[in-house]
């Protein structure tokens, strides 16, 4: 069984290959984006691999929007950007219901570990964007979005590394939750300290935008989470697979929006993206283990500090009308941080927990 469900993936890589040597690269996309999505599927028959599944099927949405951009951008005159805001909100929402205040301990438990994760997350990853940003020669526009990916919240997706990293999961959930709520203030204030230069941020409006986005849908969460009691376990068991689907959707709808951008400087792009993204985990680890935090705390907050909310700095592009150059930055970021992170956790899980 394992067997046939890598042969088929395959088959088609081969399929691909015949097809871009015969007809070029440009008809010969869908047989790649088959490929991307067979392998995920085969990636499943196997429990060691499975957490490779998903980042693996975004990289088939992101073939899918690059080679179809055409589809995913309208729909008989509705832009599809307009549907980035609601998935976040739907996302955070789902967020929100799966919370509970009880997932707030960690702070009394450990609150040096949460005090030093929230100053690494809103420092570490602004700062390096920042320097990427002054020092990449691309346009403003397109650099400020490294600054705003960097000056995001952490993603969700990091509490699903750190419990396959084998790190402290109730640390992670706690900080991924806090530095969420604390957004609408910090992300806008460093936008304008190290963006304002390269694009102009109205800081009132940014943290009002950040509030609907954020606030209002995770507040609504933890309301249904406490109304509900343990009769919302099928909303816990649901909404992971609505965040999964949004996520690619709003991949997928960026991707297409922002694909000509894309192929004129994705090299650059991707090369700045990806060292953002491995400098958050390396800073991330060392300085949590330079200052004497034990192994598990300090991958966690590597992976916190590494793994950013890719989808809410989109979402704040597409408020900013700059889905195609702020929003690039953060359209990379969210993939890339997958596969990475993927990589990272599964590393993590087979090496075990020494301390010094």
């Amino acid at each position: 069984m394992v067997r046939l469900s890598f042969l088929i993936p395959i088959l088609f890589f081969l399929f691909w290959l015949g097809s871009f040597l015969i007809v070029g690269l440009e008809e010969s996309g869908y047989a790649f984006v088959l490929f991307w999505f067979a392998l995920a599927f085969g990636l499943q028959s196997k429990p060691t691999w499975k957490a490779f599944s998903f980042p693996v099927s975004i990289l088939g949405v992101v073939t899918l929007g690059m080679f179809f951009p055409q589809y995913f951008q309208e729909i008989e005159g509705f832009k599809l950007t307009g549907l980035i805001n609601p998935l976040i909100q739907i996302i955070m929402f789902g967020m929100g219901a799966t919370l509970s205040w009880r997932d707030f301990g960690a702070v009394a438990k450990s609150p040096k570990s949460v005090g030093i994760g929230i100053l690494a997350q809103f420092s570490i990853m602004p700062i390096i964007g920042f320097g990427l940003a002054k020092v990449s020669g691309l346009e403003t526009e397109v650099a400020a979005g490294l600054i705003l990916v960097g000056s995001s919240p952490s993603g969700t997706a990091s509490n699903v590394m750190a419990f396959l990293a084998r790190a402290n999961v109730a640390l992670s959930v706690t900080l991924t939750s806090i530095t969420t709520l604390i957004a609408p203030l910090m992300t806008p204030i460093l936008m304008k300290l190290l963006a304002g230069q390269f694009i102009e941020i109205d800081l009132l409006k940014m943290m009002w935008d950040i509030f609907k986005i954020i606030l209002l849908p995770v507040g609504a969460g933890l309301i249904v989470n406490q109304v509900l009691g343990s009769k919302s376990s099928w909303i816990e068991k649901l909404l992971p697979l609505v965040s999964m689907l949004g996520i690619a959707l709003i991949i997928l709808v960026i991707t297409a929006a922002g694909r000509d951008s894309l192929l004129a400087i994705g090299p650059i792009l991707i090369l700045l993206v990806l060292l953002h993204n491995l400098l958050g985990y390396g800073i991330g680890y060392g300085f949590s283990r330079l200052i004497g935090m034990k192994e598990q705390d300090a991958r966690t907050l590597a992976i916190e500090v590494g793994m950013q909310n890719a989808g809410l700095a989109s979402g704040l592009s597409n408020i900013l009308g700059k889905i195609a150059t702020v929003g690039l930055a953060p359209a990379v970021f969210g993939p890339m941080q997958n596969v990475t992170g993927s990589i990272l956790a599964t590393f993590w899980s087979r090496k075990g927990l020494r301390e010094k």
